[in-house]
């Protein structure tokens, strides 16, 4: 079996401790920002959190410490750019870096029309040229990792030929990473959401990617809804080491794995999944190892996991609770306002009893004038409160 603690990123700066394989958060606009991110890692340790994709003329022109203040309880975060002309990108690579961000990714992925109006995003698949040279110019600025997130092509291009052409234009630039969004992008004719949707994946594409390319880490993105997808991309060897407990089947019928692979994926990425249904981060550190320490996965008791994937653990969520009261609170001296954080809290308890009142608290009470941490505390009791009492009654009739 494949000792997953000793495989790590390799930089031009020695070895960095990205311990394989990875689980992360894919970046998503408007919705991983900093409060996100703050209640993402409140309920995982391991996962390594994306920015939303940050322009590099913002970054160069903008407020700075809004748009890339990462603070330390935050790690492992990754910095996304957006850009296509090499300079501003180092220079932006630089600046984020001195924010304490742990890797500075490119966006080569984003189909919307105001990315495209850029120039940038998607559309850079078509120049792989170009890509390989703003990945060299960061890397000349910065002694982080710096990776690539990418489809497998746009419009026409046959992805074969164009993920093949832009991991080799990378590489020989120093690219440490490559996360692949194992679809294609239409350009003209799709929404952002339709491209997510409607164009096929082919994750057998990314695996023989890996195989080609096995001392480069490649993660997979796109169509994975739960834990248990994320898991059974992973090469077969290694997943009944990452299994420290067992988690519900997907949804969905699971992609086959190819069965030519020969080397494992390093990473894989869950996107809308994550944030939609954003509890089922709790289980994630009893599955995969911290990328920065290499600590290993943590045990988690099988009872404690719901049927959807979910850790039902009262502690845990209480310590949430708390976490994110705090936060609010100290959001709302700074200025800002309480749904600022509770917007990203919604989608919490997807399932659970109790979940659609508070739902419905943190909808319309935060929203209010005034609106402040006791609203975190309203809602979460609309479903601890019975949860504790159905935990109660399950440890009688145990002991009974």
């Amino acid at each position: 079996m494949t000792d997953i603690a000793d495989t790590h990123f390799k930089t031009h700066t020695g070895t960095r401790p990205y311990t394989r394989p990875v689980f992360a958060v894919a970046p998503m606009i408007d919705w991983t920002d900093r409060h996100y991110r703050y209640l993402a890692r409140q309920l995982s340790a391991h996962a390594l959190l994306y920015t939303e994709m940050i322009v590099a003329d913002a970054v160069l022109r903008g407020d700075r410490a809004r748009l890339l203040a990462c603070p330390v309880a935050d790690t492992p975060v990754a910095l996304q750019l957006g850009g296509n002309d090499p300079d501003k990108l180092a220079q932006a690579a630089r600046i984020g870096a001195d924010f304490g961000y742990c890797e500075i990714n490119m966006n080569v992925g984003c189909p919307s029309d105001r990315v495209q109006s850029g120039t940038f995003g998607a559309c850079l698949m078509r120049e792989p040229a170009v890509v390989a040279d703003c990945v060299a110019a960061m890397k000349a600025q910065v002694a982080l990792p710096v990776t690539v997130k990418c489809r497998i092509g746009v419009d026409d291009q046959e992805p074969e030929i164009a993920l093949r052409a832009l991991l080799e234009q990378v590489r020989a630039a120093g690219v440490d990473g490559v996360w692949v969004h194992a679809r294609k992008a239409w350009l003209q004719g799709l929404s952002p959401k339709e491209n997510r949707e409607i164009p096929p994946l082919d994750y057998g594409l990314v695996h023989r990617i890996k195989a080609e390319n096995p001392d480069l880490f490649i993660g997979l993105n796109g169509g994975l809804h739960t834990l248990g997808d994320a898991l059974r991309q992973l090469h077969p060897v290694d997943t009944p080491h990452l299994l420290a407990a067992p988690l519900p089947a997907a949804p969905l019928p699971a992609a086959p794995l190819p069965a030519d692979v020969s080397r494992p994926l390093d990473g894989v990425m869950l996107g809308r999944a994550a944030y939609h249904d954003s509890a089922l981060l709790t289980c994630v550190d009893g599955a995969f190892p911290h990328p920065l320490t290499g600590a290993a996965p943590i045990a988690v008791d099988p009872a404690d996991i719901t049927e959807a994937g979910h850790r039902m653990s009262q502690d845990l969520w209480c310590g949430v609770r708390d976490a994110m009261m705090a936060y609010a609170a100290g959001h709302i001296a700074a200025g800002g306002r309480l749904v600022h954080v509770t917007r990203h809290m919604v989608g919490l308890f997807q399932g659970w009893p109790g979940a659609r009142r508070f739902r419905q608290i943190l909808s319309s009470d935060a929203t209010r004038a005034g609106a402040g941490p006791e609203v975190i505390l309203a809602a979460f009791a609309a479903v601890l409160d019975g949860a504790g009492a159905r935990a109660d009654a399950g440890a009688g009739d145990a002991a009974a």
